[in-house]
């Protein structure tokens, strides 16, 4: 998105919430951080004379998608959402959905198993309340300070990820479950390719719900709908 976004010649800034400690160069002015809450977007937007808003936020990074788009309809600011399809089954898959966190962690047996946990960090203290696991765990970032998890051990990688990859990596690590967040696109869809090689169950957490907003799932929508505007508007 802002590799086309830059191509295309718009005034426009990158935002990133700033949760890893070297996130990914774009070809556009960044900044880091949040803004405080929906009153704080609304100022940024008003200061920055942003006319043109696209949330390409994470499938779960549900609190800035509602603050967003609470904060462009107060600033009259026209708001898309770029969201990549969510995963879907196939044949031989073997997926249990579940609502959230909370539930992932009740799914999990009560006999010690070997669980890949994919969802990242800022969850992972909930599936203390099942000690009797071995967890395995891939992070974009070294741990700061001990893991929340008694009995855990980190990779640290960054996607996209290959199916041999993840192959490898459920092998070599005897994985009997994994626990993943359904976010959808290619570049960590390797480990469900993997499970359903190995044969593996998944316990899979749907996306949060979010308010009302126009969505596309492809760049090329959202420079179509940006093209309707002034050439010399601002987005974010």
């Amino acid at each position: 998105m802002a590799r086309a976004v830059a191509d295309a010649g718009l005034d426009a800034v990158f935002s990133y919430a700033g949760r890893t400690d070297a996130p990914k160069g774009q070809p556009l002015p960044v900044r880091v951080g949040g803004f405080g809450g929906v009153a704080g977007l609304v100022g940024y937007l008003r200061a920055e004379g942003i006319s043109h808003v696209v949330d390409a936020t994470h499938p779960f990074a549900a609190q800035m998608s509602r603050n967003a788009a609470q904060a462009c309809a107060l600033a009259g600011v026209p708001l898309i959402g770029l969201e990549r399809p969510a995963w879907a089954a196939v044949e031989d898959d073997r997926w249990v959905h579940v609502a959230d966190t909370a539930a992932a962690v009740a799914a999990l047996p009560d006999i010690p198993a070997r669980v890949f946990l994919a969802i990242g960090k800022q969850t992972l203290d909930a599936f203390a309340a099942k000690p009797q696991h071995h967890y395995l765990l891939r992070l974009v970032d070294p741990p700061k300070g001990a893991l929340p998890l008694p009995n855990a051990f980190a990779v640290i990688d960054t996607g996209p990820f290959s199916v041999a990859g993840d192959l490898a990596l459920l092998k070599d690590h005897r994985i009997s479950h994994i626990v993943a967040k359904n976010a959808g696109g290619v570049g960590a869809a390797a480990k469900l390719t993997a499970a359903r090689a190995l044969g593996l169950p998944v316990i899979l957490i749907d996306r949060p719900s979010l308010p009302a907003r126009q969505v596309v799932g492809d760049v090329a929508d959202v420079m179509a709908w940006l093209a309707h505007g002034l050439g010399t508007e601002r987005g974010v």
